[in-house]
């Protein structure tokens, strides 16, 4: 794909390519602007940088499909947002449903083997445990906190704009977000003292 010698930033000036008909700039513009966004939101969903790719892939053919379908009501950001949380649940759910008939078909000699991580691992173990860790207090927070807390701590949105991406008030998600930060402070603080 060639280089643009200048780059869209606005959302209207990409959508404003797609409506000249510039699908190939307009297209590449719209990746490059929210790659790294999508991938985030998905990655904390399915936790897989493989998969993440995969269903981040998904996202984007999925929304360029729909781009003129785009009724400008919201940011791209938050139209994104949605299709790729969309795509991150189904993902889940094709996932697990997969898993389900697997179990069944699970070769019961294969329950004793155990897998040890490659003794070159073995020096970060202590921050991939404490990564671990967070991640699953984060992933035990009800859905709401738990999406307030990475919108904010991890894409460094704004109150105003994950009330936008979310439908809810800034009091409402600010509540969420402290409950969120106090719940994952205790856990790490109870997981570090152990």
């Amino acid at each position: 794909m060639r280089e643009w010698v200048i780059q869209l930033e606005n959302d209207w000036e990409i959508i404003a390519e797609f409506e000249k008909g510039d699908i190939e700039r307009a297209s590449y513009e719209f990746v490059r602007k929210y790659k790294n966004f999508v991938y985030l939101v998905v990655y904390r969903y399915v936790r897989n940088h493989e998969d993440a790719e995969d269903v981040s892939q998904e996202v984007f053919i999925s929304a360029l499909r729909k781009i003129r379908d785009f009724r400008q009501q919201s940011s791209l950001k938050t139209w994104l947002y949605r299709i790729a949380v969309n795509k991150s649940k189904n993902f889940l759910n094709k996932k697990s449903l997969i898993s389900i008939f697997s179990l069944s078909n699970r070769n019961e000699e294969k329950d004793d083997v155990l897998d040890f991580p490659d003794t070159s691992q073995w020096n970060n173990l202590e921050n991939k445990e404490l990564e671990d860790k967070f991640l699953e207090i984060l992933s035990s927070l009800p859905e709401k906190q738990r999406e307030v807390f990475a919108l904010r701590y991890f894409d460094n949105i704004s109150f105003k704009e994950i009330s936008s991406l979310l439908g809810t008030s800034v009091g409402g998600l600010k509540a969420n977000y402290f409950h969120a930060v106090k719940k994952i402070a205790k856990e790490l603080k109870k997981y570090l003292e152990e």
